[in-house]
């Protein structure tokens, strides 16, 4: 009976794992990451908190296990996020940061903002939510790593 439990178990988090999504929060330790694996970053601008579209975004595309399958053979996903209530405030060092990469590469203030980036930083293309599938939304995004 223990050895059923362990294996639901095992499979249950190998399943989970496998479908997750790895979203970093550092710019220097994702552009690292991102040429070591000869990848190129996703750099997501989003209000979790309050930004309708940036919910929509997270909820029909990220979350799909057709974006969860694809994005890993071509990205590094980071998020930037920009939450408006005091019970999900970032930590000073990650707001600064945030705001650091706000001024560099989302100086309009778009939210959601999805912004293609290579290695080194360098801008690809830049997208918002659009009602695609998710297999379409990933297939352009990687079109601007061409």
């Amino acid at each position: 009976m223990k050895r059923i439990g362990l294996f639901i178990f095992l499979l249950f988090v190998c399943s989970t794992n496998a479908f997750s999504q790895d979203w970093q929060h550092n710019f220097e330790k994702t552009k690292t990451i991102a040429a070591a694996e000869n990848k190129s970053i996703v750099l997501v601008f989003k209000g979790s908190d309050w930004c309708a579209p940036c919910m929509k975004l997270d909820q029909k595309i990220f979350s799909s296990d057709a974006f969860k399958n694809g994005y890993a053979k071509h990205f590094i996903l980071l998020e930037a996020d920009f939450p408006r209530k005091k019970k999900n405030a970032l930590a000073k060092e990650l707001k600064e940061q945030n705001n650091l990469l706000a001024s560099t590469y989302n100086q309009n203030g778009h939210f959601p903002l999805v912004v293609v980036l290579d290695s080194k930083g360098n801008v690809l293309g830049k997208t918002g939510y659009n009602k695609l599938s998710p297999q379409a939304y990933l297939d352009s995004l990687i079109a601007f790593t061409k």
